[in-house]
């Protein structure tokens, strides 16, 4: 069985086995996919533009015909040189040309298929895993520590360093897709350039707005107690693929910080200096659903929610298949217990 975990997927992405050149890269996180499929293949070949040296196959179309798959692996390239294939697995097998290519001697040609959550069951997964000249590589969300990594290597390319504050703030709005991630970064170093050194202001002012952007309206649509747009939105935000564990991450920051300001409004600030002094500074859009979701929430009931949105933060990480539907009934849970009174 041929399924790399931790630091082998490295030395393997670092020196690819010429022994096995049937790679499948499968997994939730569609950037990370996307990123180890494009070096996999630029190593492969000494041209991806040239289409005489990259093959580009759809997965559907190949469960039609997968003998197609042997037929362009085996074929000798008329002026010589490595050769590629790149597949977009869907929805149908194609199982059966993998397995026929993997009892076969295949020479300088590169197969890589890339495709989403895949179970242990799928027979693309379970015909890569067993044949001998395959390998199968998971791609999930990045753990804090693979975030660190990933903040490390893009700031020391752009000669940055970074404030502490910033780091802990940053590393709160980055996860979920590796592209995604990395494109946070580099759009940060680029508005950096020349400062030597990366501040929460810089944080706040690029990645904080592009990530909360698009969450807002569910987060704020969960504290006000409006679950239809907690619906609606959640849906733009699947549709749009982003990772339901950033929306919960988003509906934590906001939990936290609409029970510290419950806090100081029941030792007597008034809210409106509440809500014009925090920092972030408050968009004056969104002031009329965080002015609702205090009146909705009292302190033991933000404490309540804390944990509740901790539990689903954890529970998207160990269940990344069911991720979207526990983010979304944790959310709408919170927006019935907004109109709730006590």
């Amino acid at each position: 069985m041929v399924a790399l975990r931790g630091k082998e997927i490295d030395a393997f992405l670092a020196r690819p086995d010429a022994g096995r050149p049937i790679i499948l890269l499968y997994g939730p996180d569609a950037g990370l996919v996307r990123e180890r499929a494009d070096a996999l293949i630029a190593s492969s070949v000494d041209d991806p533009n040239d289409p005489f040296s990259l093959v580009r196959l759809d997965g559907d179309e190949l469960s039609a015909e997968p003998s197609r798959l042997v037929d362009e692996a085996m074929t000798v390239p008329l002026f010589g040189g490595r050769r590629a294939i790149r597949v977009r697995a869907g929805s149908r097998s194609f199982a059966g040309g993998i397995e026929t290519l993997a009892e076969m001697n295949v020479k300088d040609c590169r197969i890589v298929i890339e495709a989403g959550e895949l179970r242990p069951e799928s027979p693309l997964r379970k015909a890569c895993e067993r044949a001998k000249t395959a390998v199968a590589i998971g791609c999930y969300p990045d753990t804090e520590r693979d975030l660190a990594r990933l903040m490390d290597d893009e700031l020391r390319i752009a000669n940055l360093r970074i404030a502490q504050d910033a780091r802990a703030a940053l590393m709160s709005f980055l996860g979920g897709d590796r592209q995604a991630s990395r494109n946070e970064l580099r759009k940060l170093t680029l508005y950096a350039h020349g400062k030597g050194e990366v501040t929460l202001d810089d944080v706040m002012a690029v990645v904080a707005d592009a990530s909360e952007l698009k969450l807002d309206p569910i987060v704020d649509g969960a504290f006000a107690g409006r679950p239809d747009i907690v619906e609606t939105e959640f849906a733009k935000a699947m549709i749009a693929g982003t990772y339901p564990g950033v929306i919960i991450s988003a509906a934590q920051r906001q939990a936290a910080w609409l029970h510290k300001s419950a806090l100081a409004i029941a030792d007597g600030q008034p809210a409106s200096a509440v809500l014009d002094g925090g920092f972030p500074r408050l968009h004056f859009s969104r002031k009329p659903a965080v002015e609702t979701a205090l009146r909705n929430f009292s302190v033991a009931k933000l404490a309540a929610v804390i944990e509740q949105l901790a539990t689903a933060a954890l529970d998207t990480r160990k269940q990344s298949m069911l991720a979207a539907a526990i983010a979304q009934r944790t959310l709408m849970a919170i927006a019935a217990n907004a109109k709730r009174r006590g």
